[in-house]
């Protein structure tokens, strides 16, 4: 028998209202997730200082809390943009929870090659968006030799694009991020990429066209990484 009439208007409006409770309370479930994941990075970072101390004072692979699998192994600050973080080793899904990270497959801070970090884009990352070309980035090793580098090309690139984290012959940092910056969901297949030179080797007036990102259109590849696949991704 068809409903009519008020008996249907009734289950119109009830279902009706199911549907906005639903929608609202997975707004406040991804709302107190956010303050959830935003709130452990920061709270991270304040044991991580402690155990990027006691790097500087000889400690071999200082965990920041008993049971990591990480350790500080260098310090990234940019004071244009207030930033001073931690970099963990091993650039693992559970590793970037906590702070930005240092690919091991990469050159160390200081060597000759690409050193590549890896960091969230809502967190410890985020600041990326705000980089300009020229600005100086420092990047401090275990042993208190700090190194400056200024950015010189940042661009947007499809996530197959591996070869923004190879090797290389030349000196060089490389400071990779999800994009969009303000995406709503996560694990979009692009990334964001900021490249900086050592001091005295940027060349900006060769670098200043590259300012604006732009996208690169992805190429035939067999490995694809993603943040918590990036160091299987290279291994490979």
């Amino acid at each position: 028998m068809l409903l009519k009439g008020p008996a249907m208007l009734r289950i119109k409006y009830i279902v009706h209202s199911v549907l906005i409770l639903c929608f609202v309370a997975a707004g406040v479930l991804s709302t107190v997730e956010g303050i959830r994941i935003h709130a452990k990075a920061v709270l991270a970072q304040v044991l991580l200082q402690k155990a990027w101390a006691d790097t500087k004072r000889g400690a071999d692979k200082a965990r920041p809390w008993p049971w990591a699998d990480t350790w500080p192994i260098a310090r990234l600050t940019s004071v244009d943009h207030g930033q001073d973080l931690i970099v963990l080793a091993g650039a693992t899904g559970r590793t970037l929870a906590f702070g930005p990270a240092h690919l091991l497959s990469s050159a160390r801070p200081g060597q000759v090659g690409n050193t590549v970090v890896i960091g969230h884009r809502d967190s410890h990352f985020r600041f990326l968006k705000h980089l300009r070309i020229g600005d100086l980035l420092h990047l401090e090793s275990a042993d208190g030799v700090t190194y400056r580098y200024r950015v010189g090309e940042m661009a947007v690139v499809h996530e197959s694009e591996t070869g923004v984290m190879a090797h290389g012959t030349t000196e060089k940092l490389t400071l990779i991020t999800c994009y969009p910056f303000d995406a709503i969901l996560p694990g979009g297949p692009l990334r964001y990429v900021v490249e900086a030179l050592p001091d005295n080797n940027v060349n900006h007036s060769h670098r200043k066209l590259q300012e604006k990102p732009v996208v690169v259109h992805p190429k035939e590849q067999t490995t694809v990484y993603s943040a918590d696949k990036l160091e299987s991704a290279t291994a490979s």
